[in-house]
């Protein structure tokens, strides 16, 4: 009847006055129902007022809560402060100056920065920028100056300030959303946390300029890498492996006979294992100490089904009680591993084993008594565990005290630089070199420094290999030095050499494999695929690879002349070199008799891994993948090590290592990876029961890093802060849950 009326009366002379009316009107009540389900912020931006509801993901075992839930009050009070803060002008050009959420009641809160809006073109570009300024897998950051303070500490790339600006830029990555091949399915989270770690907010901010929408922005919240209020409690993880867990490398997935064992390449668990390695069935002993451990190790320590009957088959290692033992010039050929290196020695003069011959990498693993021979001629050998070695022969190397790395040997490069090893030693390791045309053989010749020298040993080759192998090398531009059957033990030695320079490659009739293109970069290599070509030879005097090194041990304390800001790299030696000898060897209460295998999780220019060099142990320097590249250069000082990111497991078995030390690794990680409490975990699979770690970071990160590690039982044995720095030393024990 209402309506009926008042049209009526829109029909009469002053109908137009109501029926603005009833348009205002309508338009009211339109903006007060759309007021009512709409949010409080701008109607340009919108903003989360709260985190409550922002979970870290992780696997069915886990359960991640919010420790403390905010009241009303507190809620309300912030709603109007974002209000306030959320007021923009419309426009051609619209801006938002960065803002802070700050719970009062959590010192350690969420920071919200904003980000500056602009056109939809402006959008497009600022992603691409963010997108070449990650490091994506086989790609790196160019290498920064290292600021040196006056008194010769060492401040690393400024992680405190400039470090962590540059991560506020940087999107949260994910390291499995565009890994390679195959990921496992979730195996065990084993952790019931409570737990409010970094997190990402994914909102749209839509730009209305000329009609027009600009595409959507990412967002980040940054908060505290470890949640001070956060609760632990820990379970052991259930896996096919068991006590010998390694999680990018077993192959949990699958069903039942149907499964591999192992991967063929690299391949992470969707989320990170949260659980912890359980000890040996039969228990666990404390190592046997270095050099007695080239001697005899602990068989239980190392016990493997596979591992009982190789020892069976094989003379240079044996059972002997509770031990396995070794004997000093005992190897697989019949004349001994010292008349094996004389051999060689022999065939070419110019392999000076200690000297010229520093750095090594041995492949397969097949017999460490090679390994162990030339660590006592001073040559630091990596032993190449491969994936299908069931029988853990890399493992026997580490509890040995032998530097060694399991890795897959398929499809992608190897996690070295290029042009780093002085050797590759290959001792009957049955690798088809000359298969999936010679990409295996293509792979050692980037790794090889130019003139470097590739040794293959066999017994029995056929004559079909033999003839693919020496088309392939001769493809390559190998020079083969000698060839030569060892007639005590019938082993047949052949020497190769990789070329000094580009010219020989021009003067090939067949240009395969082709040479890479420019654009190529030889040193990326976490997740690259083999490439079927040859990196050229740099010619250039301040290029990397053109000059042989210097002999052992003055090539530790030379830098080369394409080192640039030889000033910063006297500063880290002279640094590393003060704060173990002042702190580390006496300050700390570590027994260093004890200690052979260490890594150092953040390796710069190998300072730390110099300063021990007088120390009986030998140091694996992890590089970051997120980090500058100077890998190269450990290589350069006759050091090891390895490409690595953090958000993955390492490659080596658990109970690996005596002494871990991370020098401001969280504070670096603290926008990588989704679960950092995940990297903890990862450090109690690789230390050794006894074991000790030495961190250095902010104290807002040390703070709950100690409740996290008191909750694995690792013991505490030294607190020390000054001016938001702090360092700990904690022990691992043999606590499982």
């Amino acid at each position: 009847m209402a309506l009926a009326r008042f049209g009526r009366q829109a029909k009469k002379p002053y109908g137009l006055c109501v029926k603005m009316t009833a348009v205002a009107v309508l338009g009211l009540c339109f903006i007060f129902i759309w007021s009512m389900f709409s949010s409080s912020s701008s109607s340009v931006t919108t903003r989360r007022e709260s985190f409550d509801d922002i979970n870290e993901p992780i696997s069915d075992a886990g359960i991640v809560s919010k420790s403390g839930i905010q009241s009303e009050k507190t809620e309300s009070a912030k709603r109007e402060e974002s209000k306030e803060d959320d007021n923009v002008k419309t426009g051609a050009n619209l801006e938002s100056k960065d803002q802070k959420v700050v719970d009062d009641k959590n010192p350690l809160s969420n920071d919200v920065h904003g980000s500056q809006e602009r056109s939809g073109k402006q959008v497009v570009n600022k992603r691409k920028e963010k997108a070449d300024s990650k490091s994506p897998k086989g790609k790196r950051k160019e290498g920064k100056a290292v600021d040196v303070s006056k008194d010769g500490e060492l401040q690393d790339e400024k992680d405190d300030e400039n470090g962590e600006e540059e991560e506020e830029e940087e999107l949260v990555m994910d390291s499995k959303e565009d890994q390679e091949g195959e990921s496992n399915e979730e195996t065990e989270a084993g952790a019931d946390v409570v737990e409010s770690t970094d997190q990402e907010a994914m909102e749209k901010v839509e730009e209305e300029s000329g009609g027009s929408k600009s595409m959507g922005k990412k967002r980040k919240i940054k908060g505290p890498v470890f949640d001070p209020k956060a609760h632990y409690s820990w379970k052991l993880c259930s896996t096919r492996s068991k006590h010998n867990y390694l999680p990018c490398i077993d192959n949990e997935g699958g069903l039942g006979r149907l499964r591999n064992y192992r991967h063929t390449e690299r391949s992470c668990p969707r989320v990170p294992p949260v659980c912890l390695v359980p000890l040996p069935h039969g228990g666990y002993e404390t190592p046997v100490r270095w050099p007695e451990s080239k001697l005899k190790i602990f068989h239980k320590n190392v016990a493997h089904p596979k591992l009982a009957e190789f020892i069976k088959k094989h003379n240079w290692v044996k059972k002997s009680g509770e031990y396995l033992i070794f004997h000093s010039n005992q190897s697989e050929s019949r004349g001994g591993v010292l008349h094996y290196l004389e051999f060689i020695e022999e065939m070419v003069p110019d392999i000076e084993w200690g000297k010229n011959i520093r750095v090594v990498l041995d492949t397969g693993c097949t017999d460490s008594s090679f390994v162990a021979s030339l660590l006592d001629k001073d040559v630091m050998v990596l032993s190449l565990g491969l994936k299908d070695d069931l029988v853990d022969l890399a493992q026997v190397a580490l509890e040995r005290g032998f530097p060694a790395v399991v890795s897959p040997f398929g499809t992608r490069r190897l996690p070295f630089p290029s042009m780093v090893f002085d050797a590759v030693h290959c001792g009957c390791c049955s690798i088809p070199w000359h298969h999936n045309g010679g990409k295996l053989l293509l792979e050692m010749n980037r790794i090889l420094r130019p003139n470097g020298y590739f040794i293959l040993s066999s017994q029995h080759e056929s004559v079909e290999e033999e003839e693919a192998l020496s088309s392939l090398t001769a493809s390559i531009c190998w020079n083969i030095l000698a060839h030569k059957t060892d007639e005590d033990s019938e082993v047949g030695v052949k020497i190769y050499q990789k070329p000094e320079s580009n010219v020989i490659y021009d003067l090939r009739r067949k240009k395969n494999p082709p040479l890479c293109k420019e654009n190529e970069n030889p040193d990326a290599a976490w997740y690259v695929p083999i490439k079927a070509c040859l990196h050229t030879i740099p010619a250039a005097i301040e290029q990397r690879g053109t000059e042989w090194p210097e002999e052992w041990p003055k090539r530790l304390e030379t830098f080369p002349d394409w080192m640039n800001n030889k000033d910063v790299l006297v500063a880290d030696t002279n640094h590393w070199k003060a704060v173990v000898k002042k702190s580390y060897l006496t300050g700390m209460g570590i027994d260093w008799s004890n200690v052979r295998n260490v890594m150092d999780m953040k390796a710069i220019y190998g300072g730390f891994a110099a300063a021990l060099s007088q120390q009986k142990v030998w140091v694996m320097n992890v590089v970051p993948v997120h980090l500058p590249d100077t890998l190269p250069f450990i290589y350069e000082r006759g050091l090891v090590g390895i490409y690595h990111d953090w958000c993955e497991s390492f490659s080596t078995y658990p109970r690996s290592y005596d002494l871990l030390h991370a020098d401001h690794l969280f504070s670096r990680l603290k926008n990588r990876c989704k679960q950092p409490v995940a990297i903890v975990v990862e450090m109690d699979r690789v230390l050794r029961p006894g074991g000790w770690a030495i961190i250095r970071d902010k104290v807002e990160i040390l703070d709950p890093l100690e409740g996290i590690l008191k909750s694995l039982h690792w013991e505490i044995r030294m607190t020390f802060a000054q001016d938001k720095e702090g360092i700990i030393c904690v022990q691992k024990t043999t606590w499982r849950p």
